[in-house]
């Protein structure tokens, strides 16, 4: 059995692709979850770490006019793989910064490596789903999780061995090379198109296809298209701001031991891989619009539920909230947006990477100014738009389901 999984088409670029959305969960994880360090190493403020964490944002936006350029002449594969180089890379060099100009630098060029990474393993994802015609977007989402799980692992276990960050972050681009290689031979060759995709869903649905310009131009965004980067952004910064600033809070605010400070990350972490792994059934079940607007009224509960009550535990409850509630959104809304056409999934792609990025700064430049606990209330508000942005977007209905009933029904429900 298992000799037929790895050599089955499906399976190969499927763990390929998995791979990919792995890496990027494990780089990004692990040197977020060691912010409190960089912030002692470099004698950083709350507003000077906001920053930091900004500059990974504009070099996500500094992204958004490459990707494209890059993805025609390299393929999304080869992009993919050359982005994840490059942020191996640049992990290493962030733990050799000698001050925080150049860390400055380091972030900025991340963010646009991980803008790139972030376009292209998401258009494999599509086109794995279009050639097999087989769901897998949650579980390939679900290995991102499962990276920045591994990740927090890890900054614990070397946090307790060494205070060192060169030497963690060594090993883990070590992990990061290993994960690039096994990604390497099984990722596809060819795009899926987006638009052929989109007429079929359309067409099946009864609706009319989206029209795209074919002269390589961009048209402007549809109404149903901006309430889908809507819900991604915010949904984006929510799933951020968990890997940025729990280990923050857990630490300044909870007084949580050092140790125990990266488990705010392995819990939102481990809950987001245990419900991405169960979600394409959710989906099948009760609709994607359901699946998104009660999980992200569940992670603004949550989070509120945490900040007002206080505490190590109240905080981990509240966090495993948000980790369980949002773990569907980003992939409910990639598979929406691709039933729009590859503007609407490129636009909605970008609008991702920079919630992910630009979002938490925002918290740290709400921190100093007031608290972190305020900070964190921003991400149950942020959940809370998520939760308004699902009403207004046209959902994969529920199995069973009929077109017709789902046109009535936008959220899906």
């Amino acid at each position: 059995m298992r000799v037929f999984r790895v050599h089955d088409p499906f399976h190969r670029a499927q763990l390929a692709i998995a791979a990919l959305f792995c890496s990027l969960g494990f780089q990004y994880a692990t040197w977020a979850s060691r912010i409190p360090a960089l912030k002692a190493d470099l004698g950083l403020t709350a507003a000077e770490v906001g920053v930091l964490l900004m500059a990974a944002g504009i070099g996500a936006v500094a992204s958004f006019p490459l990707v494209p350029v890059l993805t025609r002449r390299l393929g999304s594969a080869r992009l993919a793989l050359l982005s994840a180089l490059c942020l191996t890379v640049l992990l290493v060099a962030l733990a050799a910064a000698p001050d925080y100009p150049v860390a400055l630098l380091v972030m900025v060029t991340d963010g646009v490596f991980v803008g790139c990474l972030n376009v292209a393993m998401n258009a494999q994802g599509a086109a794995l789903e279009t050639r097999y015609e087989r769901n897998a977007m949650a579980r390939l989402h679900a290995t991102f999780s499962a990276g920045s799980l591994l990740a927090a692992l890890l900054a614990s276990g070397m946090n307790a061995a060494t205070s060192s960050v060169a030497v963690h972050f060594g090993v883990a681009a070590v992990l990061l090379v290993l994960l690039t290689a096994v990604a390497r031979p099984g990722l596809l060759d060819e795009d899926a198109s987006a638009a052929t995709a989109a007429a079929s869903a359309a067409d099946s649905a009864g609706e009319k296809p989206v029209k795209e310009r074919r002269s390589g131009g961009w048209s402007l965004p549809s109404r149903m298209t901006l309430w889908m980067c809507c819900a991604m952004a915010f949904g984006t910064v929510t799933e951020g701001a968990m890997n940025d600033w729990s280990a923050l809070y857990l630490r300044e605010v909870a007084n949580a031991s050092a140790e125990l400070a990266p488990a705010g990350i392995a819990v939102v972490s481990g809950m987001m891989v245990v419900a991405r792994l169960f979600a394409d059934g959710w989906r099948t079940r009760w609709g994607d619009g359901r699946v998104v607007l009660s999980g992200s009224a569940l992670a603004a509960a949550g989070l509120a539920f945490a900040l007002v009550s206080g505490g190590v535990t109240a905080a981990l409850i509240g966090f495993a909230c948000v980790g369980l509630g949002c773990a569907a959104v980003t992939p409910c809304v990639y598979v929406a947006a691709a039933k729009q056409g590859s503007e609407a999934l490129a636009l909605v792609a970008a609008t991702g990477t920079t919630g992910l990025l630009a979002g938490p700064p925002l918290i740290g430049f709400v921190a100093n100014s007031s608290s972190l606990v305020w900070g964190l209330a921003v991400v149950a508000a942020a959940a809370l738009v998520v939760t308004l942005a699902s009403t207004q977007i046209r959902w994969t209905p529920a199995a069973g389901l009929p077109a017709a009933a789902a046109q009535r029904l936008p959220s899906g429900s």
